[in-house]
């Protein structure tokens, strides 16, 4: 993979926080709670997961004999979790942004893009290569696979959640999608250029049809709908033609975010 050094990396700070974890014993007399739990990070929560936790938060239904045995429900938990969290960071951070536009950042903070650039930021890739549940090519195939990297950062959050809590996870799950957020509320969000990345990873790409204008001359107003592997995944309708289609883009990231291409 192209960004296997990256995830080398990432892996190898995963390795050092064990290390680190059976090589010191905490200090009881002397300790306070800020020295025995220390602000938590994402990849140390995982860390700190029973192993039967995170063997289920990194295995493939195809994997298992029984589907509930993989990471799809810890999946559909962790997506709720990302969203209420980046949700309720918003909300206090910006009380001054309306609904609409709060809807828009959320949108591309949980959107399958994002979980997809913070889980190879995070090295999930390695986690996978690195469990003996399936044959080393089974393991290969699903780190490589986008679809997968999503599912699986979504299935720790969750796993996170049911072994340390809402709160510990929530402020770990802001803080790794941090850049996503403050990309975001730049405003410079191209959501056709996201879009198209993010299919293209999977070898797919998308068209735009304009399915409606109408309005006088002076304010015409132009709907526009973006389809994928010839379903329509998102609709838009802005004053122009341009702006109905980021909308349109933007409606199908927030689709994406909770489904796969073909589900």
């Amino acid at each position: 993979m192209k960004r296997l050094p990256r995830l080398e990396r990432a892996a190898s700070a995963v390795r050092s926080i064990r290390s680190a974890k059976r090589s010191s014993e905490p200090q009881p007399e002397c300790a306070t709670p800020e020295a025995v739990e220390p602000e938590p990070g994402f990849l140390r929560l995982v860390n700190l997961l029973p192993d039967d936790l995170l063997r289920q938060a990194l295995t493939h239904s195809s994997w298992v004999d029984h589907r509930t045995a993989s990471y799809e429900r810890l999946e559909f938990l962790g997506d709720s979790v990302l969203g209420l969290a980046t949700a309720s960071a918003l909300y206090d951070r910006y009380p001054g942004r309306e609904e609409g536009e709060l809807a828009r950042i959320k949108a591309f903070v949980v959107s399958r893009a994002s979980c997809v650039q913070v889980s190879e930021r995070l090295g999930v890739a390695q986690l996978i290569l690195e469990r003996p549940e399936a044959s080393l090519q089974k393991r290969r195939e699903a780190a490589k696979s986008p679809t997968v990297l999503g599912n699986v950062l979504e299935a720790l959050i969750g796993a996170s959640f049911i072994a340390h809590g809402y709160t510990r996870t929530a402020r770990a799950v802001v803080d790794v999608f941090e850049s996503q957020m403050a990309f975001a509320i730049s405003g410079h969000v191209d959501h056709k250029t996201t879009l198209q990345e993010l299919l293209a990873l999977r070898g797919l790409h998308p068209t735009y049809r304009l399915v409606v204008e109408e309005g006088p001359p002076h304010a015409r107003k132009f709907t526009s709908e973006v389809l994928i592997s010839g379903e329509p995944y998102g609709q838009g309708m802005g004053k122009t033609i341009k702006m109905s289609e980021q909308l349109a883009a933007q409606e199908a990231l927030a689709r994406l975010g909770t489904k796969s291409v073909g589900d």
